[in-house]
């Protein structure tokens, strides 16, 4: 079976050697060995964990989330198909609101923009943009 220094297989899944140190010290990754001089040996599986890791970070799920994935597959035939799909349905609900909540600030700030004539002539003291967040601002405080 094939092993991998840390810098090889940084380089082979386009990642920087403390990336792999960093997913190590998280528990996201443990070498599959040491050479006799102490160095960390990866090998096949590993690299398919970084790949696993580098995908799901793509998709915006956390560390914590990545954890809990990678451990559901190590030890899949103990973990049924309903749990992982709850996280990544948790995740889903979670970027829904967030979703939510950017549509709502979208809609406010194209409200003050639309409103605002944006004249070039002249200084900023009648801005309506500048008047409608200090508005915003009093009704807060």
């Amino acid at each position: 079976m094939k092993m991998y220094l840390i810098g090889e297989l940084a380089k082979q899944c386009n990642v920087t050697s403390d990336t792999l140190r960093f997913y190590e010290k998280n528990g996201l990754l443990v070498p599959s060995g040491r050479s006799s001089s102490g160095y960390r040996l990866y090998n096949e599986e590993n690299r398919a964990q970084i790949r696993f890791i580098l995908k799901s970070k793509q998709l915006g799920l956390t560390l914590d989330e990545i954890q809990e994935l990678l451990e559901i597959r190590l030890e899949a035939t103990k973990h049924s198909c309903a749990e992982v799909k709850a996280i990544t349905q948790a995740k889903l609900n979670t970027i829904d609101e967030k979703l939510e909540q950017l549509t709502e600030i979208r809609t406010a700030l194209k409200s003050i923009n639309d409103a605002c004539c944006g004249h070039v002539d002249g200084d900023a003291s009648h801005c309506s943009i500048l008047s409608a967040l200090a508005e915003l601002e009093e009704k807060k405080g």
